[in-house]
């Protein structure tokens, strides 16, 4: 650390997190290696931890004074960050995850880009760090257009302007004047504050100099579930909206609905004693299924670049990411459909932040 918080600060970090008491140390030490040579603090939104996180915290605390600790007894990352957001005395910004590490001229490299280019909100790719071989696997499918759509910030050397960043930096007086994040979102609200930034005239910055790596989850279980909550929400934020998705958020939905009304038409015909209907119903599916396993055994080559242990998993990751957000997709068109986007009428399973 070149140098310590004190008065006139102009930096805030904020981070909202809760029970992450394998991650904490990692993101503390990242923070406290930041080479800013200004007044700065940080600001830390707990979800009223209990697995050993907030001891932790006050571990820290009792040997950083100027790093504070508030309550977001609401749990999710939306409320945690702007309850800091709230309480930050900077005039800059910066916002972390507890998921990631940041190379020590991160904030340094945010606050120069945002100077320089202008921009409301500056951010760098998400450089991915995995952990053991299917960890490895996750994190090489999360850069492939075949799993993701190709959205730019899974493009680490992308440099330009974007329609969203990971995390983000952000003068405090924008996010005032477009609202902060929607605390009616458990996932999104990175993709939906970004939105209205740009719709009210604001322009955001990918910038590959800044450099921070992100640990995507280790098990196809909790694969799942993320992606599950990013379909669900993603038509929480078209319906607010009002806007169409792009096509390559409804890939995944289209291949999920094809592949149940095939299973309906192959229960059906069977069950009406139909063989010829049958067999070109179970025809066309044993060609669809061969090709998309072609197109994802094509993907693994590419994603799998030298890391050859990985390639066996890739195909298998690819149909988890794909799976479990159509499904979510799937299941926010219903629910959606007829309910207002609040979090008091959901199921505990669609609001549920797990790691």
């Amino acid at each position: 650390m070149a140098n310590a918080p004190g008065v006139g600060i102009r930096i805030s970090i904020v981070v909202a997190c809760r029970n992450e008491r394998n991650a904490i140390h990692d993101l503390l030490r990242s923070i406290l290696a930041q080479d800013l040579a200004e007044p700065w603090e940080v600001i830390i939104a707990d979800g009223m931890s209990d697995d050993g996180t907030r001891e932790i915290l006050a571990e820290y605390r009792a040997k950083y004074p100027w790093l504070k600790i508030i309550d977001n007894s609401l749990f999710i990352v939306s409320t945690g960050l702007n309850a800091a957001i709230r309480a930050a005395q900077g005039e800059i910004i910066i916002r972390m995850d507890g998921h990631t590490q940041y190379a020590p001229n991160y904030c340094r490299t945010c606050i120069d880009t945002l100077d320089r280019t202008g921009a409301d909100n500056v951010g760098g790719p998400a450089r991915t760090k995995g952990r053991g071989v299917l960890g490895c696997a996750v994190a090489a499918a999360f850069h492939s257009p075949f799993s993701t759509g190709g959205a730019k910030f899974h493009n680490p050397s992308y440099r330009g302007w974007v329609d969203t960043v990971p995390y983000g930096c952000w003068r405090k007086s924008v996010l005032e004047k477009v609202g902060m994040f929607d605390e009616h979102l458990i996932r999104n609200q990175d993709d939906e504050l970004n939105l209205r930034l740009r719709r009210s005239g604001g322009r955001i910055w990918q910038d590959p100099s800044i450099v921070s790596w992100y640990s995507p989850r280790s098990n196809l279980s909790n694969l799942f579930h993320q992606y599950f909550q990013y379909g669900y929400w993603k038509v929480a934020v078209i319906r607010k909206h009002r806007l169409p998705s792009s096509i390559r958020h409804l890939i995944p939905v289209l291949w999920v609905l094809m592949n149940v009304l095939l299973a309906t038409a192959m229960a059906v015909t069977s069950v009406a004693h139909l063989q010829l209907r049958l067999v070109e119903v179970v025809t066309f599916w044993l060609t669809t299924t061969a090709l998309y396993l072609a197109a994802a055994m094509t993907a693994a080559t590419f994603a799998a670049k030298n890391q050859w242990l990985i390639f066996p998993c890739l195909p298998l990751v690819f149909a988890t990411y794909h799976l479990s957000y159509g499904l979510g997709f799937a299941m926010g068109l219903i629910h959606f459909r007829s309910s207002p986007v609040t979090i008091s009428n959901l199921q505990r399973s669609f609001a549920r932040i797990t790691r």
